[in-house]
């Protein structure tokens, strides 16, 4: 049986947060927050956030505990709504060019065309 670590060495990372001494009030929203302030004070977080040496664990737990508000390891929370709706990094996708040529059915319409009938075959 092992002994379980302490939990506070999961939150470790965050004495080493460039914003620690610095207010909430520049990550999260206030109410009745205007869209110019907001997007102001977001583009002002993720500034603190670029330097910070621990942005990519930070990151990692807001998108691992879906935190629903304020900025986290530079990302806001429509960010982190694109990042889990994208699909996976494990998903494989071509990159550069392929030396496989794509080629179209020729029933099927061309890119920009109207769909036509093709027309029916006789015996």
């Amino acid at each position: 049986m092992t002994k379980p670590s302490p939990l506070t060495a999961q939150w470790d990372w965050q004495l080493n947060a460039r914003c620690r001494y610095t207010g909430s009030d520049l990550f999260f929203a206030r109410q009745n927050e205007g869209l110019g302030e907001r997007l102001r004070r977001e583009r002002d977080a993720k500034e603190v956030c670029s330097q910070c040496p621990v942005r990519q664990r930070c990151r990692d737990h807001a998108l691992t505990f879906a935190e629903p508000f304020g900025v986290w390891g530079g990302t806001t929370e429509s960010d982190r709504r694109f990042q889990r709706a994208s699909p996976s990094t494990d998903t494989p996708r071509m990159t550069g060019r392929s030396s496989v040529k794509l080629r179209v059915s020729p029933t099927h319409p061309r890119p920009g065309m109207k769909e036509r009938r093709m027309p029916a075959v006789l015996p």
